[in-house]
């Protein structure tokens, strides 16, 4: 296999995603699992990306849709990178084990299908935020509490932004 196969093999489905999660727990790994648009991939993402990956043994990163981007708001011009070049970047890195694909505003029927060991946010978000109408509330945070995994909020690093970015360009 090729290194373009394997991070072809990456980027999955949903139902692949549960496939390979359910061998992974079957072999005693814990999983963790993140999610974003990860537009402008910069120094930011990587660390951001590093530090979830060090709370379990495979990471999965669940990435916004084009469609579902452009509903949030983010601008006109959002996504700069479209969902597949979006999705290989991502997959490209080493920290990264799966990839897959989200249309929903949220990803919150993806982390009910999925029930990683712990979903992981950057720290603008609060993990003991309970109201689901704040922008600190974390998606997944009912499911996470209800069958015992758990929120980590992981520190951002200052001055590093796909919108700062956008905003040089």
């Amino acid at each position: 296999m090729t290194r373009l196969d394997n991070l072809q093999n990456k980027i999955v489905s949903l139902e692949d995603a549960k496939r390979r999660m359910g061998i992974w727990r079957n072999a005693g790994l814990k999983v963790a699992f993140t999610n974003g648009c990860f537009d402008i991939l910069h120094r930011g993402h990587v660390t951001y990306l590093t530090q979830a990956s060090e709370l379990s043994n495979r990471l999965v990163v669940g990435i916004n849709t084009d469609s579902s981007i452009r509903r949030q708001g983010k601008g006109p011009n959002r996504p700069i990178n479209d969902e597949v070049s979006r999705m290989t970047v991502l997959a490209s890195i080493g920290v990264v084990d799966l990839v897959v694909l989200f249309d929903d505003d949220t990803p919150h029927t993806l982390i009910k299908e999925l029930l990683p060991d712990f979903v992981v946010k950057g720290a603008d978000y609060d993990e003991n935020e309970s109201d689901k109408s704040s922008k600190k509330y974390i998606v997944g945070k009912d499911i996470m509490d209800a069958f015992g995994g758990k929120i980590v909020t992981i520190p951002l690093l200052d001055g590093y932004s796909t919108t700062s970015i956008a905003n040089k360009l």
